[in-house]
């Protein structure tokens, strides 16, 4: 049956998205972009195999995530906080505080020179303070039912990357061999990327933002009070993981389009020197055509736009839910001062990043690999609080759900600890 050929079908799935796909389209910010060109440029299809075997990882956290938001009424620090000690709290959040503020700063940088790759005469530090400006100001006086919408659709300029991808004429035979048999030279490079394109896949934010968008969804739904929250229907359920499930499959697909777009064109003509997201772009003009290299670089810019929100948003709801300050993008500034405040100083202190000579490859890069080092240390608090029946009553993790959080809180600190050895080596 031709889903398209029944507009309700369409329009119905359309609706049941929401959070799970703007976070699946959030985690392929400029820095995830940057880490997956420099895995296509310095290794080829040699580690594509990990858009495919991440899928049940993704799925499986941002789900646990998904669920102890609809089914506790609360953000994820916020249970945190109730279930552990402070000092546990505070050091979660403090991680999590600083690589999102990193991430932000790389990010910003990365739009900014996209832009002069399509603007040759636009001053980077006026672009990058508007865009910084520009993200603050939405944040603040959007409203939530208009804001989450933006974000949404936002989502759909992933599609470029799929459009790259055709256009530059893909060897599939081989991209379709190296995404199914697993490869990989065992060297300090080739540890140290893995650990990047897990910790940018996998990543802080996503747990913090996917938690308090499923109860940002219910307060819009007119459950305002925390009783009216609690719990969660088969239906929520099986909407939530329609959302959770299309999100992370369209990440991963453009995970997989940008790793065989930059291993084609960056590393079958030796281009190993990427500075930035958008030096992939640029590189890929002279070899795949000026309609690629636009679509790569506006690609970028959109999902800049669509993933600093989320890293902003994830720190102020979890500074707020920390000390149980009001919260929420459905309130106004003036009753979520807090909140609002933290936001706002995350883009301040990300986009001075911008301006101390920090070199772009290294922001981007260890930025994620900042993400799969804090990444594990979270998911443990994670797949523990999503199996406590006390909090989650019946809902709690299935076996083979519980197996592959467990399993990614293993692989994850194992890479994270190989990559914190290689910096010594």
């Amino acid at each position: 049956m031709n889903p398209f050929k029944h507009p309700r079908l369409v329009k119905r799935y359309w609706q049941m998205l929401g959070p799970g796909l703007v976070t699946g389209a959030a985690d392929d910010d400029p820095s995830g972009v940057a880490t997956y060109s420099q895995t296509g440029a310095l290794y080829g299809l040699q580690l594509i195999w990990m858009s495919l075997y991440t899928l049940p990882l993704t799925i499986a956290i941002q789900e646990m995530c998904a669920r102890i938001g609809m089914v506790s009424g609360r953000g994820l620090a916020e249970n945190i906080r109730r279930e552990y000690p402070k000092p546990v709290l505070y050091m979660l959040v403090a991680l999590l505080l600083g690589a999102n503020i990193f991430n932000i700063g790389a990010d910003l940088g990365a739009m900014a020179a996209s832009v002069q790759l399509l603007w040759p005469a636009a001053n980077f530090a006026l672009v990058v303070l508007a865009f910084a400006l520009f993200g603050t100001l939405l944040q603040i006086f959007t409203p939530y039912r208009l804001y989450a919408r933006y974000l949404k659709y936002l989502a759909l300029i992933l599609l470029s990357y799929v459009a790259t991808g055709l256009i530059v004429g893909l060897d599939w035979g081989a991209v379709l061999f190296h995404t199914i048999v697993p490869t990989m030279e065992f060297s300090k490079n080739s540890i140290f990327i893995v650990c990047a394109v897990l910790g940018t896949t996998i990543s802080p934010y996503l747990f913090f933002w996917q938690t308090s968008q499923e109860v940002e969804e219910e307060i819009k739904g007119g459950h305002v009070t925390l009783r009216s929250r609690e719990g969660a229907t088969d239906a929520d359920v099986r909407d939530m993981r329609i959302d959770v499930w299309s999100g992370m499959i369209i990440s991963n697909i453009v995970m997989f389009f940008i790793i065989a777009v930059c291993a084609a064109t960056l590393f079958e003509n030796g281009i190993q020197g990427i500075n930035t997201a958008a030096d992939a772009a640029a590189a890929l003009k002279p070899l795949a055509g000026e309609w690629a290299s636009v679509l790569f670089a506006v690609g970028i810019i959109g999902t800049g736009f669509l993933s600093i929100p989320v890293f902003a948003g994830a720190n102020g709801y979890a500074l707020a839910e920390t000390f149980h300050w009001h919260e929420g993008l459905y309130r106004n500034f003036r009753s979520a001062f807090g909140f609002y405040i933290t936001i706002a100083l995350s883009m301040v202190v990300a986009l001075g990043l911008n301006f101390v000579g920090i070199d772009p490859i290294k922001a981007l890069i260890y930025s994620a690999v900042a993400n799969g080092i804090v990444a594990p240390v979270i998911l443990f608090f994670i797949v523990h609080l999503s199996s406590d029946v006390k909090i989650m009553g019946h809902r709690v993790n299935s076996g083979m759900i519980n197996t592959i959080g467990w399993f990614t809180v293993v692989v994850m600190s194992v890479t994270g600890i190989a990559a914190i050895v290689t910096l010594f080596l």
